[in-house]
């Protein structure tokens, strides 16, 4: 008896369980030391039906960075709409940590996984597009932030300014992820250190006359 056909939907799901699959196996033990039949086996398929789906790993990995990165730019693009600069910058970070700690695992493979080279699939993500590419949101915010004269006058760059931005949040949310469970020390709630770090960078990046725009926005 012939193999019996799959759904649209049934594929769909085949599909999920593999990306979801190799997402939690790259995170636990690297990209390079997994391979397409450990992840066959992880959801109970042959590695042939595996391939039916993605030609090889390079072409899984692509597939998961262009729905995880999209997925964090999608879940911003309301706050681009704010009017305010600070406003928008404020949010953005605060969006940006809500992201990472509710996905752990899409944030890990994404930012904390050495992985082979991996650039999300221009069909699916077009880079540079604020619309769909996280950091061009970013550096477009803080440029325009920038152009209203919002930051210290002796910060003339304003990708150093995107980039420091995104490294602190960048650190708060990765020790979070990588040790909230180690015993050898008393984490204050996140959301707190979340916020302190937020106001942390922009009181060191704002002019004196922005910080109090900012506090009052906050």
């Amino acid at each position: 008896m012939p193999p019996k056909t799959k759904t649209p939907e049934q594929r769909a799901q085949t599909r999920n369980s593999i990306l979801d699959a190799a997402r939690n196996l790259f995170v636990a033990r690297g990209v390079e030391a997994v391979t397409m039949r450990e992840i066959a086996k992880q959801i109970g398929c042959s590695a042939t039906a595996l391939y039916m789906h993605f030609a090889d790993k390079e072409t899984l990995l692509q597939e998961l960075c262009s729905i995880d990165f999209l997925a964090l730019a999608t879940g911003m693009k309301a706050i681009m709409a704010l009017d305010d600069p600070i406003s928008r910058l404020n949010q953005l970070a605060l969006g940006y940590a809500e992201f990472a700690l509710t996905h752990p695992s899409h944030y890990r493979l994404m930012f904390m996984t050495p992985h082979i080279p991996c650039e999300p699939d221009e069909r699916q993500i077009a880079q540079g597009n604020p619309e769909q590419d996280a950091y061009a949101q970013l550096t477009l915010m803080v440029k325009l932030a920038f152009n209203a004269g919002c930051f210290r006058e002796e910060l003339t760059e304003s990708d150093l300014i995107a980039q420091t931005l995104w490294a602190g949040m960048h650190g708060v949310c990765a020790l979070e992820i990588a040790k909230r469970d180690d015993a050898w020390i008393e984490w204050q709630p996140v959301k707190t250190r979340v916020a302190l770090m937020q106001e942390a960078l922009m009181r060191g990046l704002l002019k004196e006359n922005s910080k109090e725009n900012s506090k009052e926005k906050n």
